[in-house]
């Protein structure tokens, strides 16, 4: 549990510093073009939840995606009371991005009733939403735990149906 909370820890630091530099370097809606055609940092305050769902909700309805949130750790608690015990590594690198994205997502909500998103990943005039560090270290959690479960069930060689 130590590894977990130390992780998390790593992400939430990282996530608001990052956020901090850009609240002081970037205007909103103009981007900083990074690479050409492809990555810009761009200073989106996001109300919603992940890729802007909700977003479009009323500001005093925003209580909603907070406790929505907040649901979403206590969930994920749960989920680590199952998967630290036989998860190994991967399962404790899961775990702790997961929560520290989170919970650095939630600090953004309390602090601002929005996230904090900047990273502009696009092609062309195609953009994905924008994001930040909580939101790729959660999403790297999500992909790892997926993989885990995915090896988990998959058949041993030898001892699958014929």
């Amino acid at each position: 549990m130590t590894l977990v909370l130390v992780l998390a820890a790593v992400v939430v630091v990282l996530d608001q510093v990052t956020k901090a530099v850009a609240l002081a370097h970037l205007i909103p809606g103009h981007p900083l073009v990074l690479a050409d055609r492809w990555l810009s940092l761009t200073l989106v305050m996001n109300p919603g939840l992940a890729f802007g769902l909700l977003g479009t909700i009323p500001p005093a309805w925003r209580w909603v995606v907070a406790a929505l949130s907040i649901v979403a750790l206590l969930v994920l608690a749960r989920v680590a009371l199952r998967v630290l015990p036989t998860g190994g590594i991967t399962g404790v690198i899961a775990v702790g991005l997961i929560f520290g994205g989170a919970v650095g997502n939630l600090i953004d909500r309390a602090r601002f009733g929005a996230v904090v998103d900047f990273v502009d990943v696009h092609w062309r005039t195609w953009h994905w939403p924008a994001f930040n560090v909580a939101d790729s270290a959660i999403s790297v959690g999500v992909a790892l735990l997926a993989l885990r479960l995915l090896r988990e069930r998959a058949p041993m060689p030898g001892h699958g149906a014929s």
